[in-house]
């Protein structure tokens, strides 16, 4: 008989990025209400969750009509941010690789 294969998924351990030290609202600093705002959203959301490439945000800054979502600006310069802190701790070749563009330059 042939071993079974193992179909155990492999957990990847990388160091989280620390884009807030508190949770709290990254605009106003309320504790309350809180929303999770993942900086890189869609298929690269869960690579903005493995590394913690998040932020907390009020419902207002969040989802409200001049939140995140609806102000390009704001969302440019977390990305910017992000990509940075991302490139301090690993390199611009994996953020590349995992994110596929550069927000930087």
């Amino acid at each position: 008989m042939f071993p079974k294969p193992s179909y155990k998924k492999q957990r990847i351990k990388v160091q989280k990025i620390t884009m807030q030290l508190q949770k709290e609202c990254y605009i106003t600093r309320r504790p309350d209400g809180l929303h999770k705002h993942h900086i890189f959203y869609g298929p690269c959301r869960k690579w903005s969750e493995l590394y913690g490439l998040y932020i907390w945000l009020r419902p207002e800054w969040h989802t409200g009509d001049n939140g995140i979502h609806f102000d390009k600006q704001f969302d440019l310069r977390l990305k910017r941010e992000a990509q940075a802190r991302f490139e301090e701790e690993y390199s611009r070749d994996l953020f590349m690789q995992l994110f596929g563009r550069n927000y930087i330059d």
